[in-house]
């Protein structure tokens, strides 16, 4: 046996996998399960730009409103850890068209809202509907795409994690602006309809054929369940001062608690844990989570920060920022082209190395934009730090899985959208905590953009540690998934 490779007690219900798709339709389920997946980032998005003009509708203060958001998120971090075991239960593909539906229903029920409580109720049921279709979006896509496939197919899931923040807050402006706030639940209903149809034709169901999966964590999961949601609620507030600083430390000490439980006592003495921590043996897995980490802290902050510098420092309009942001997001459609042979050139190693540094550079590189700066050299920088962002969060999300056994990808799959899902939180939250800190200790009354400026640097010297990672990468790790093994 390897080193890599992992012991654990037999599953007698050991995964099978679906399978491959027929040539002609490869590329129709990961873009099926992309485009679910850009509903619910673009949802979030949207939802942030909008809460202003929900604010007046509802008679609500707009910081009271932020219950609505935390909610949502709440609700993520309470179903994520059993994605996996609902979708070996019941099948991806049922499981993906029940979320669909939930999701449709409750962005009905938000739109149609006559209070703020009633809103809170719609966003707690979308929240548990998109906690599950990520990450059981993404397991079909593993068992029904042949690995040397795998880089194509998981680029275009990696686009609307970045193209939904950057989107979002344009297409929010135009919608509060020029129509009803409403719409920004409404529209999901055709999307959510479409994708119904198209998963139930293409989608393969991917259930393990063997009967049932390993018995539920119960206590498992509840221990993840509090250790997340006490997490991304203390992160949401970081900054914010709605809290207080007493609660802000009870949020960040039960997280350590029952996080802590969880990896250094629970998941050691149970057979089939609800998140497999064994998987951390394997190299690239360790080295995408622990690396990954330091590059979505900047990928988290960005869209905040930019919004913050050209909005609140520049003075645009929300409308005008947000085509900027679509012009960054522009280039993430070459990565699926350019992924496959930049990675038989360099490597993971190689490619990660590289994208890693530019990455940091052009991030910090937006410290140096001004109020006199051309739009059209603003939108330059961006677009070449997008192409940069894509590419690497597309190569991250494949080294996931180098060494990933088909009977391990529903835990795999879970655990990294969870490590995704924390850190983008916690990059908008200390982006939120680090121009407080900046603002205040200026004593500006408010926010300038000489007060943005420093925290893209600091982003920026952060991903730069993800390189220590990286280099740690063997040379032709994941040869197999980008079809060879000569790596310059």
């Amino acid at each position: 046996m390897s080193q890599n490779e992992v012991t654990r007690p037999a599953d007698p219900h050991d995964l099978a996998t679906a399978p491959p798709l027929p040539e002609r339709a490869a590329w129709v389920v990961p873009t099926i399960i992309g485009c679910a997946i850009l509903m619910l980032t673009l949802e979030g998005s949207i939802m942030s730009t909008a809460l202003p003009a929900i604010a007046r509708a509802l008679n609500e203060e707009p910081l009271r409103l932020n219950v609505a958001m935390t909610m949502f998120m709440l609700a993520v971090a309470v179903f994520l850890p059993i994605s996996g075991w609902v979708a070996d239960r019941f099948g991806a593909r049922r499981v993906l068209i029940t979320c669909m539906v939930l999701f449709a229903a409750s962005s009905a029920a938000c739109g149609l809202a006559e209070n703020l409580w009633q809103l809170v109720a719609g966003r707690v049921v979308q929240g548990a509907a998109a906690a599950l279709i990520q990450p059981v979006g993404r397991l079909v896509l593993l068992r029904s795409t042949p690995r040397d496939g795998l880089v194509r197919a998981l680029a275009i899931l990696s686009m609307p994690i970045l193209v939904g923040p950057v989107l979002g807050p344009a297409l929010g402006g135009f919608i509060v602006t020029y129509f009803d706030w409403r719409w920004i639940f409404f529209i999901n209903l055709p999307l959510a309809l479409l994708g119904t149809i198209l998963i139930r034709i293409y989608v393969p169901d991917g259930r393990r054929p063997a009967g049932d999966p390993a018995p539920l964590d119960w206590f498992g999961m509840l221990l993840l369940a509090v250790g997340l949601a006490t997490f991304i609620f203390g992160m949401d507030n970081l900054g914010h001062n709605v809290v207080g600083l007493p609660a802000l430390i009870g949020l960040f000490a039960a997280s350590v608690f029952s996080l802590g439980y969880y990896v250094l006592v629970h998941a050691r003495r149970t057979a089939f844990p609800a998140v497999d921590l064994s998987l951390f043996r394997l190299k690239t897995f360790r080295i995408a989570t622990f690396g990954g980490t330091f590059v979505r802290l900047g990928l988290g902050s960005q869209p905040f920060m930019l919004a913050m510098l050209l909005q609140v420092g520049f003075g645009m309009n929300a409308f005008a920022a947000g085509l900027l942001g679509l012009v960054a997001a522009a280039p993430g459609f070459l990565v699926r082209v350019v992924s496959p042979p930049l990675l038989r050139r360099f490597g993971f190693r190689g490619v990660l190395g590289g994208t890693g540094l530019g990455v940091a550079v052009t991030l910090a590189g937006c410290a140096f934009f001004r109020p006199e700066t051309s739009p059209w050299v603003i939108g330059a920088a961006l677009a070449v730090g997008g192409f940069f962002r894509f590419q690497l969060i597309n190569t991250m999300n494949a080294l996931v899985y180098a060494e990933i056994s088909p009977a391990q990808m529903s835990q795999a799959s879970t655990s990294a959208v969870m490590a995704q899902q924390m850190t983008l939180t916690a990059g908008l939250g200390l982006a939120s905590l680090l121009l407080t800190t900046i603002q205040q200790g200026r004593g500006h009354a408010t926010l300038l953009w000489q007060d943005v400026a420093p925290g893209f640097l600091v982003f920026g010297v952060l991903t730069l540690i993800a390189l220590y990672w990286f280099m740690r990468i063997p040379r032709d790790a994941g040869a197999d998934m980008y079809g060879s093994r000569k790596v310059a």
